[in-house]
């Protein structure tokens, strides 16, 4: 990354776990950054699957939530013990105390905070969200959003996502976050030669 007379180089030093509802952007903003620091990005649901060998709606449906969430906790504590990285958590993954202390211990939280109806025009289509397989998917959303939102607010850093908002848009608002914390991205000038 060039910046006028020099070159700035940055250093993660800490975890970032991306929280948030489903259809926040996690994954895909979650990529977008680890991409533009140069880092690793770890999708904590594609970890759980290939550790239980099954799909997320399949443990949900053999399991049950309870089981699901314990695995989620397990796999969590697991990945903030590795090397600094961009983390991306399932929406729920933010909701349990004991998740949200590990990831204050070992990392940091940024929320990828979307209003409602954003949500909805992001997931309302797919059927890979076991939660809204519903009599009524958008009532389930709202109930979700409004008691998830209280807790996502618990976050470290909080940052907006907007309709207009590109996943490239909503990367470099993460970072610029990032960057006022250096605890957590290190940023340094070093003049070109």
């Amino acid at each position: 990354m060039r910046e006028r007379a020099g070159l700035l180089a940055q250093e993660l030093k800490k975890t970032v776990v991306l929280v948030g509802m489903m259809g926040a952007g996690k994954t895909a903003v979650g990529t977008a950054v680890a991409r533009k620091l140069g880092v690793p990005f770890i999708d904590q649901d594609d970890e759980i699957q290939a550790a239980a060998n099954s799909t997320i709606s399949e443990i949900f449906q053999t399991y049950g939530e309870a089981f699901f969430r314990e695995k989620e906790t397990q796999v969590l504590a697991r990945l903030l013990a590795g090397p600094p990285c961009i983390l991306s958590t399932g929406g729920g993954a933010f909701m349990s105390e004991r998740n949200r202390d590990l990831i204050a211990a070992s990392g940091v939280s940024v929320w990828l905070n979307a209003e409602l109806n954003l949500l909805w025009a992001r997931v309302r289509y797919r059927d890979t969200r076991p939660l809204l397989r519903t009599e009524n998917p958008y009532e389930t959303l709202k109930t979700l959003f409004e008691a998830r939102t209280p807790v996502y607010a618990k976050a470290a850093i909080h940052v907006s996502s907007f309709s207009n908002y590109s996943v490239d848009d909503m990367a470099n608002a993460v970072i610029r976050a990032l960057t006022e914390h250096p605890d957590i991205l290190k940023v340094t000038n070093h003049a070109c030669r």
